[in-house]
């Protein structure tokens, strides 16, 4: 439900709550009878009392609108699932998990970030990183390597091969890289 929606759903509301109080009111007779019927008789011959009732229809017509779409986006989003080769289900959870631990393999990736994009065809997904390179890293090179390293990833957890996968270095960090341990 979008923020106009919410708005419209708030002031319809509270417009319904003042009209409930008015009229428990009056059938408690708090409200005594001639005032009332006077405040109605001068209520109906304005003008403005079409044009506030034309209101409040289009505000119903449009949360009745508004009510029957919502269930078409809860449709969407069960399906958040990529359907492999035998009809099998793999949520975009799992598949970006798979995928950002294969990145974090590669040796110069610091941090990253994974985004599935389902799309049609043969392959049926594209895959977006953003990462945080190291310094003393080639962006070029590390970014073959990830790509290999999830495109490898991928084949052994769901035997999907040749992913489109796009890479940004969002930032190139300056923090110290981890020596590699040798023996002696």
């Amino acid at each position: 439900m979008g923020i106009i929606s919410r708005l419209l759903l708030f002031l319809y509301v509270l417009a319904v709550l003042v009209m409930l109080a008015i009229g428990a009111g009056i059938c408690l007779q708090i409200i005594p009878t001639e005032l009332w019927q006077n405040m109605l008789n001068k209520i109906i011959a304005r003008q403005e009392t079409l044009a506030v009732l034309g209101a409040m229809l289009a505000a119903s017509l449009c949360l009745l609108c508004v009510v029957f779409s919502g269930k078409k986006d809860i449709a969407e989003r069960e399906t958040d699932d990529v359907e492999l080769i035998g009809g099998v289900l793999v949520a975009v959870e799992a598949v970006i998990s798979v995928v950002e631990r294969a990145a974090l393999t590669v040796s110069g990736v610091r941090e990253v970030h994974a985004d599935v994009n389902k799309i049609s065809g043969a392959i049926p997904m594209k895959i977006k990183l953003a990462m945080v390179l190291g310094q003393n890293y080639s962006a070029p090179q590390v970014s073959a390597k990830v790509s290999s390293a999830v495109n490898e990833a991928l084949k052994v957890a769901l035997e999907i091969s040749e992913v489109p996968v796009e890479i940004k270095v969002t930032e190139i960090t300056h923090a110290i890289a981890e020596r590699e341990r040798r023996v002696v």
